[in-house]
């Protein structure tokens, strides 16, 4: 913790700091349209079979006489439960007797039907193509379309582990220019996949690179902002990811085949690469790995930046040593996984604050999963959820301004689940209609998730606070991997999930009263900053 003093000298939040979170702003917007993309890019638009007496260019009027559209979709294609035509089949032979029940719906089960054996025809109205579209993931290959979203989740799995590890042994700024030219190349690539499987495996190369896109850029701001700034940094940064959802939903808007829309949110990557050259690396990483005179380099380039004069003078290496003592002597012991667990303060902080994570994500997932019960249009669904997590997220620094760290996330967690709770008690009938009713608990999950973010990073240290980023994200995932399973259930009873899902962030909330407060405090450096405490 000793490195907050060397940071009052050279600038806790000057014209460097500002500088760093310019640069990893657009770079956090463009990180969280990758994690939404499939949300436009695999959207699936109203459907049915193809029919050949509608659809086929050559046959002329005069083969089915003066006979509307609607007429001819009539005899061909049979309806639904909802009177609607079914998406799935079609008659084998056209059912020309039924122009004579006029005002009737008769009974057509007996009628014999077949699959869409000649493809499908798609509504173009809302997307000019999708990747459903373009390889017809409807009907009985459905199921292949949870697979890309499943293959992003899976590399976010597994980078965040791996990258994790490696940016505590490497370096933040090393490990993130990789994975912004994995990301940018996977996703540029992926707009002009051939195939299905294809697009999958640089889906999931994307989702490899994304998550430690996200967090290295975090951690190479916030490593470098004093104590008292440190809400007010998170917050803003935070709410690039709402300024990222709302552009995602204008250039979805705008670029209506998913191709392009997959690529214009993809070659920004190359610029952030370029630009990521003019980021510092993190000089508390670099001292507590035992690299002092790199630390002192970089501690010294900041200084200059927030233009103190003659640095030199006051800060060298003498005074480093003096002030980081204890951590340069713990910086000759290597840590590795294990070391998360090894002493007992950070090992019940890891395993706390791995529960809380899963119980946030169980909602989290459960919500996103069920969008389609919001019966909103897409675009401004997406705009508008923006926006509340904007709001949401400055209320919540309200709280944290004014309140512990350990009150206001339970507050918001037991109010996710009480929301959730709540709109259990709206008639299902009005569910649809009530959209108010709908996305409330929508912003309250994010102001969650923001204030537990807050109170993780300041309670994991700088020595492992990559790794342990990683190894959290196991426990996102796990939830995220919960979260549907869970609608399994709702055969018994149709409220089930919904309990789950309230229940979980209710029990987040109460083990949060376990951790420490850490309100003003400065980020712990070293594992034992923690034992200390």
């Amino acid at each position: 913790m000793a490195f907050e003093e060397l940071l009052n000298e050279v600038g806790g939040l000057g014209k460097f700091q500002i500088l760093q979170m310019v640069l990893a702003l657009p770079c956090l917007m463009l990180t969280i349209c990758q994690i939404l993309l499939e949300n436009f890019t695999a959207a699936i638009p109203a459907h049915r079979c193809w029919v050949h007496i509608l659809d086929n260019d050559t046959v002329s009027d005069n083969d089915t006489g003066t006979l509307s559209p609607d007429v001819l979709l009539r005899i061909s294609i049979p309806l639904d439960s909802n009177l609607k035509p079914e998406k799935c089949h079609r008659f084998l032979h056209p059912q020309w007797q039924l122009l004579h029940l006029s005002g009737t719906f008769p009974n057509v089960t007996d009628l014999d039907t077949e699959p869409c054996v000649d493809g499908w025809v798609y509504d173009r109205s809302s997307f000019s193509s999708t990747i459903v579209t373009e390889w017809d993931l409807v009907c009985d290959y459905q199921s292949q379309k949870p697979l890309v979203q499943f293959a992003f989740m899976a590399g976010m799995l597994l980078g965040g582990f791996i990258y994790g590890c490696l940016s505590d042994r490497f370096g933040r700024k090393v490990i993130l220019r990789w994975c912004l030219l994995q990301l940018a190349i996977s996703g540029t690539c992926a707009a002009f996949a051939p195939n299905f499987l294809l697009y999958c495996s640089l889906r999931f190369w994307s989702g490899c690179s994304t998550v430690v896109a996200m967090s290295n850029n975090w951690m190479l701001v916030i490593e470098w902002i004093r104590s008292q700034s440190k809400a007010w940094v998170i917050t803003l940064m935070n709410c690039a990811f709402s300024m990222g959802q709302i552009m995602l939903g204008a250039l979805a808007l705008v670029f209506r085949d998913w191709r392009t829309l997959q690529l214009v949110v993809s070659l920004p990557f190359f610029v952030f690469l370029f630009l990521s050259r003019w980021l510092v690396e993190s000089a508390r990483w670099l001292i507590i790995t035992n690299k002092p005179e790199e630390g002192l380099k970089e501690l010294q380039k900041v200084a200059r930046r927030n233009g103190l004069k003659n640095i030199e003078a006051t800060l060298n290496m003498e005074g480093l040593r003096a002030t980081m003592q204890e951590e340069l002597e713990a910086a000759r012991t290597k840590t590795t996984l294990l070391d998360l667990f090894r002493t007992p303060n950070l090992r019940k902080r890891i395993c706390l604050l791995f529960f809380v994570r899963f119980a946030n994500a169980i909602p989290f997932y459960g919500i996103f999963i069920n969008l389609q019960y919001f019966g909103s249009n897409i675009f401004l669904f997406q705009v508008i959820f923006g926006i509340l997590t904007a709001s949401v997220r400055f209320a919540a620094l309200l709280f944290l301004s004014h309140m512990d760290r350990r009150p206001t996330v339970m507050l918001f967690m037991c109010l996710l689940g009480l929301s959730i709770l709540a709109n259990m008690f709206v008639p299902q009938g009005e569910r649809r209609q009530t959209l108010g009713e709908r996305k409330r608990p929508f912003p309250i999950l994010q102001g969650s998730q923001w204030s537990h973010f807050v109170h993780y990073t300041e309670l994991i240290p700088t020595l492992v606070r990559a790794t342990a980023s990683g190894l959290e994200n196991l426990a996102a995932r796990g939830g995220a991997t919960l979260a549907p399973l869970l609608m399994t259930v709702a055969v018994y009873l149709p409220t089930l999930p919904w309990i789950i899902y309230a229940v979980s962030p209710i029990l987040g909330g109460l083990v949060i009263f376990f951790l420490p407060e850490t309100r003003n405090l400065p980020l712990p450096d070293t594992i034992q900053d923690v034992e200390n405490e």
